[in-house]
């Protein structure tokens, strides 16, 4: 067997006494694109920075590309680590930025100006050498800040909710870069609140409270959800309110402007639609379960794993 690219016994973290990270098991091969999901506080950016050997580990244990992370001099240049915050000189231009970048990670002057122009050609900022990295969109930051951590050419990627605020153009267009990525070989860890970027993982993991609750192919935890999932139009909050505590509801939450409810039955649209009759201008119709239900479902109902 290959040498895991993240392999995690019991791994926690203490912040006096908050416990951020409790006791996690994980093991990630090379190649995969793993997504950590989870609300603001669940301990993704926590679990992220001790792989990258930021924080020290509490108890438990932790590998990353085959080393401990307590010897972080051998991961470090394994390694592209990706905060939240904007961390590139906003004085200094593009190609200034991605020119320090090269040079602190010990890149090559040659490599430097070949590993720079690809990068920015490749991630459409090569308009855009010159501009400061104060003046740069959002999307163009994040842009920079990815370019930047892959200017050594590292193994694995820890990138720590990398889109969150971007516009929506814009992080379809960073994770077609990720895609390019995972197919060159890349190994990424992304830390994510979006549904729709996790169904573009191999594998996602779910945390909460610290822990990882729920884990899978995307396919994996959908084909785990019963029944038929529907989407409700028209007055939607009304129409949750007219279905609390019916029995054949599995699950339900506003998606957007419709409420998606989670129908015990196959006859589902037939049903929610009779149940609904009270109300004006009701239109059900039946979906396909997305990531977004599922984990709706397994966080009401508590089911793990």
């Amino acid at each position: 067997m290959s040498t895991p690219a993240v392999s995690t016994t019991d791994l926690t973290r203490d912040f006096d006494s908050l416990r951020a990270v409790n006791g996690i098991n994980l093991r990630i091969e090379p190649g995969e694109i793993y997504g950590l999901l989870g609300p603001d506080g669940a301990g993704k950016t926590t679990l992220i920075r001790m792989l990258a050997t930021v924080l020290r580990p509490t108890s438990g244990e932790a590998e990353v590309c085959g080393y401990p992370v307590s010897h972080p001099n051998q991961i470090t240049p394994l390694i592209g680590y990706m905060s939240q915050k904007f961390c590139m000189y906003p004085d200094l231009s593009v190609a200034e930025n991605l020119e320090f970048f090269g040079t602190v990670r010990g890149v090559s002057r040659a490599d430097r100006a070949e590993r720079s122009e690809r990068l920015l050609v490749g991630m459409g900022l090569e308009r855009f050498t010159a501009r400061q990295a104060q003046f740069l969109s959002g999307g163009m930051k994040q842009k920079l800040m990815l370019a930047a951590t892959l200017m050594h050419e590292p193994d694995l990627l820890l990138l720590d909710e990398p889109t969150t605020g971007v516009d929506p153009v814009s992080r379809r267009e960073f994770w077609s870069i990720l895609g390019e990525l995972h197919a060159s070989g890349k190994t990424v860890i992304v830390a994510t609140p979006y549904m729709d970027e996790a169904a573009r993982c191999t594998r996602v993991g779910f945390l909460e409270n610290g822990q990882i609750t729920t884990s899978g192919t995307p396919a994996e935890i959908t084909s785990r959800v019963p029944g038929t999932l529907v989407e409700i139009s028209g007055p939607a909050r009304a129409a949750l309110a007219a279905l609390n505590g019916d029995s054949r509801s599995l699950s339900a939450h506003l998606h957007g402007d419709v409420a998606r409810v989670l129908w015990s039955s196959a006859n589902a649209e037939a049903e929610v639609a009779a149940a609904l009759r009270a109300l004006p201008n009701v239109e059900v119709r039946r979906v396909d379960v997305d990531m977004e239900a599922a984990f709706a479902f397994l966080a009401q109902t508590g089911v793990a794993r």
